[in-house]
């Protein structure tokens, strides 16, 4: 499947450093070919770019659980987390690219290790815990501690430019206006599938 992105931005304009966080929202795990779109995407940015996953079917399956029967915020968040890890390394296995605990190591490209990142990093570890807080803060946070650009690739394009209403509308989390206080650009991307 021959591939582009949408890419526009959101906020800002992206940070004078060669620092990328690139938020790959797990419902494009759901795409056939999505090693590739990733490939794609992170191509096309030069310098340090971090992958987060998102957690995907995987947290999505941990949501209808809590549903079901609620436990407390701090155990979701924790599974939510661990959620992440998972698809991260599946992330980092299918596209070849390195799984890394340390948010902006070397140049080029690697998927973040959320779990690990979480657990060290000082912002990463103060992050409050609720289902308010998904991988978008997660990834604000770590554009945040590497002074990057954020991309927020998803399967559609924001419905507003304003992240208070983006996150009122669901398209990013609560806790994502608050997270990217302190990120200087934000751009968003979407998959657009090539005319065949």
């Amino acid at each position: 499947m021959s591939l582009r992105w949408t890419i526009a931005r959101l906020r800002g304009l992206p940070a004078a450093t060669d620092r990328w966080v690139v938020r790959f929202g797990g419902s494009l795990l759901t795409r056939p070919g999505w090693p590739d779109d990733l490939l794609d995407l992170v191509g096309g940015l030069e310098g340090a770019v971090t992958v987060v996953a998102g957690g995907g079917p995987l947290v999505d399956g941990l949501r209808l659980v809590d549903a079901a029967q609620p436990q407390s915020a701090r155990v979701m968040h924790a599974l939510a987390i661990e959620a992440m890890g998972i698809t991260g390394r599946l992330v980092a296995e299918a596209t070849g690219l390195p799984f890394i605990g340390t948010a902006g190591v070397g140049h080029g490209a690697a998927v973040l290790d959320a779990p690990r990142w979480c657990a060290t990093s000082p912002l990463g570890s103060r992050l409050p815990a609720g289902w308010h807080v998904t991988s978008d803060s997660i990834a604000a946070t770590v554009a945040t501690e590497m002074a990057a650009t954020l991309v927020l690739a998803k399967r559609v394009p924001p419905p507003t430019p304003d992240l208070a209403d983006l996150a009122a509308a669901g398209w990013v989390d609560q806790h994502l206006p608050t997270a990217a206080a302190a990120v200087p650009g934000i751009l968003w991307a979407v998959p657009v599938d090539e005319p065949t």
